[in-house]
């Protein structure tokens, strides 16, 4: 399972099969990692600098995280992708089809001039959640998708 948590300043990323439930996360800052509530991640209940330092601690890279520059992703079903905006400019996609029931992810991309902010693996993690909401496998055709859920 792949989930995203955010607030306006960064991104959680959490890879339920990288977890090995070391607890880092939760004796650190339990304050934004308590598994006995739904959403268990709330970066909203603490500092940015905590949370950030708290994630450098997870022993398996289950969590990670990126700030958001005042990128906006948003989930576009009726594009098959989602989509990364800055204001109202499109900067970023990442575009998925429909395949016996399964949805490929077939290309992500960032414009260069956003490129190495994390904006991709927003993009993908995003296609990624609404898949396993939705009951659908995801098949990474995209060699960037296939490197981060690899």
């Amino acid at each position: 399972m792949h989930r995203l948590y955010g607030n306006d300043d960064i991104t959680i990323f959490w890879d339920s099969d990288r977890c090995r439930h070391a607890k880092k996360c939760v004796t650190n800052c339990p304050e934004v990692f308590d598994i006995t509530r739904k959403p268990w991640i709330k970066p909203e209940n603490a500092a940015t600098a905590k949370i950030w330092q708290t994630i450098s601690l997870c022993p398996t890279g289950a969590l990670s995280c990126v700030y958001n520059h005042d990128i906006k992703v948003v989930f576009e079903e009726e594009n098959f992708w989602s989509a990364a905006y800055d204001g109202d400019v499109l900067i970023g996609e990442c575009d998925y089809t429909v395949n016996d029931g399964k949805w490929a992810i077939v290309h992500t991309e960032v414009v260069p001039e956003h490129g190495g902010k994390g904006i991709a693996k927003r993009l993908v993690f995003t296609v990624v959640e609404e898949a396993e909401k939705k009951g659908t496998g995801i098949i990474p055709v995209c060699s960037y998708a296939a490197k981060i859920l690899g």
